[in-house]
C-alpha cells in the first residue's frame, strides 16, 4: 500500500511499445509484454486461461436482448478467476526467490494460492474467514497449506496479514496484490481478442474488494493506450445488496467507499464489507463512464438458476450476480441490437453447493414395473 494515501499499489505502465505474441498457446506468453514480468516459468502453470467465450442464444432469444456473451472462468483448474492473479502473483515469487507465500481469503483465493504454492513447491499459508464454507475449506485442505480459520473482523486480518508477512518473510499475495491484480488483465485480453477485436458494449463482473474489475479495466486502458482501440467499454461492477460499499458510494456520487458494518448475503465470495480496492475502482468507474449496480438475494438466486436451466453454466451466487446486473440494468436503459454484452463468470458452483435447496429439486418416483408409465404420463 501507498504509504502516502494508504490506497493499494498498482504496476505502473511501461515506457517501451508493447506488443502481443498471438501465435503462443500459454496465455502470460501471449501476453508477457503486458505483464510485469521477464519471462514465464512453464513449470509453475497449472493450465490457466484461453477460458471460452459463450454466445448466450436461448437466454438471448428468452429475454429478447443483444448478443450477450458469457466468459466462462469457472473452467480454470481451480473452477474461478482467481487461478488469473494467482499465476502471476506465483511466477514473480519464484523469480524473486521468495519462499513462503500466504493470503487471506473467503475461499476461492484460499484454494488457489494453495494449488499453485503447491505446484511451485512454496510454503503457503492461508488465513480464512471464520464462516467459510464446508466445501470450500474441503477443497483448499487437499493442498495441504497451513490452514488458520481467524476469528474476528475480515477487513481488520487482511491488513494485519501484512504485518505478520514482514515478521515472517511469507508474501501475503492478497486480493489487491499489484501482480494478482495485473494478472486479471489477461482474461479482458482474451475477451477482446475472441471477440475479433470488437469492443464490448458492456463488461459485467461482480465485485468484492475490487481488484478483479479493475484488472480487468486496466486491460482495456493498455489496448487504448497501444492503440488497439479508441474507447473502453462500459464497464457494470455488481455488488450484492447486503455487502455493497462500493455501490452505496457510487449511488450517492461520494468519492470514498466507506465501510459498512453488517454484511448479510448469499453471494458470501463477494462479501467484502471493507473493500481494500474499492477507491481506486470507484475512481476508475467515475473517469471512464461506468457503471456500479447491486442487486438483491433473490435476484442473484434467480439469475443463478436462469444461467443453468437456459445455458448449462453451473456458477457460484457471487458469479450469477454478473447476469443479475444485466437484467436489472436492461430494465433501466435500452439496449441496441447491436450492443455486444459480455459476462464475466467467475466461479463454479459446485463450491457453494450450501446455497442450494433439496427441498426445491423437483424428483419424481417410480419403480422398474410402473417406470413407463410414468415416462407416458410426463411426456402427455
Amino acid at each position: 500500500f501507498c504509504p502516502e494515501c494508504h490506497e493499494p499499489l498498482l504496476c505502473p505502465l511501461p515506457k517501451k511499445k508493447r506488443k502481443f505474441s498471438l501465435e503462443k498457446t500459454s496465455p502470460l506468453e501471449k501476453y508477457l509484454d503486458f505483464l510485469p514480468l521477464s519471462k514465464i516459468n512453464p513449470n509453475l502453470s497449472l493450465g490457466e486461461g484461453n477460458t471460452p467465450l459463450l454466445k448466450l442464444n436461448r437466454f438471448m432469444e428468452n429475454f429478447n436482448l443483444p448478443p450477450v456473451f458469457l466468459k466462462n472462468e469457472t473452467v480454470n483448474p481451480i473452477a474461478c478467476f482467481k487461478d488469473r492473479g494467482t499465476a502471476v502473483a506465483v511466477q514473480k515469487a519464484v523469480s524473486l526467490g521468495i519462499k513462503r507465500i500466504g493470503t487471506v481469503s473467503t475461499g476461492n483465493m484460499a484454494s488457489s494460492t494453495a494449488a499453485y504454492g503447491a505446484k511451485a513447491g512454496l510454503e503457503t499459508f492461508v488465513l480464512l474467514k471464520e464462516n467459510i464454507s464446508p466445501d470450500k475449506l474441503l477443497i483448499t485442505s487437499m493442498y495441504n497449506p497451513v490452514l488458520v480459520k481467524v476469528k474476528g473482523d475480515y477487513g481488520e486480518l487482511f491488513y494485519e496479514s501484512f504485518s505478520l508477512g514482514r515478521k515472517h518473510n511469507i508474501y501475503f499475495m492478497n486480493s489487491v496484490d499489484p501482480f494478482r491484480i495485473e494478472g486479471y488483465k489477461v482474461t479482458g485480453f482474451e475477451i477482446f481478442f475472441q471477440l475479433e477485436s470488437r469492443i464490448p458494449r458492456y463488461i459485467f463482473a461482480p465485485m468484492s474488494s475490487g481488484g478483479h474489475l479493475i484488472g480487468l479495466m486496466r486491460a482495456f486502458l493498455d489496448l487504448k493506450k497501444e492503440g488497439f482501440i479508441q474507447h473502453l467499454p462500459t464497464f457494470v461492477g455488481v455488488q450484492a445488496q447486503g455487502c455493497s460499499p462500493i455501490a452505496q458510494a457510487y449511488a450517492s456520487g461520494k468519492s470514498k467507499v466507506k465501510r459498512i458494518k453488517i454484511a448479510e448475503t448469499i453471494a458470501q465470495s463477494i462479501s467484502n464489507p471493507d473493500p481494500p480496492g474499492g477507491n481506486i475502482l470507484l475512481k476508475l468507474i467515475q473517469e471512464n463512464s461506468g457503471r456500479i449496480l447491486d442487486v438483491s438475494d433473490k435476484e442473484i438466486l434467480e439469475a443463478q438458476k436462469m444461467l443453468a436451466e437456459y445455458e448449462g453454466i453451473f456458477c457460484e451466487p457471487a458469479s450469477s450476480t454478473a447476469l443479475a446486473g444485466l437484467l436489472k440494468l436492461s430494465g433501466k436503459v435500452k439496449l441496441r441490437a447491436d450492443d455486444l454484452i459480455v459476462l464475466v463468470i467467475t466461479g463454479s458452483g459446485l463450491k457453494a453447493m450450501n446455497v442450494l435447496e433439496p427441498s426445491r429439486i423437483n424428483v419424481r418416483e417410480a419403480s422398474l414395473s410402473s417406470l413407463e408409465k410414468t415416462i407416458s404420463s410426463i411426456l402427455e
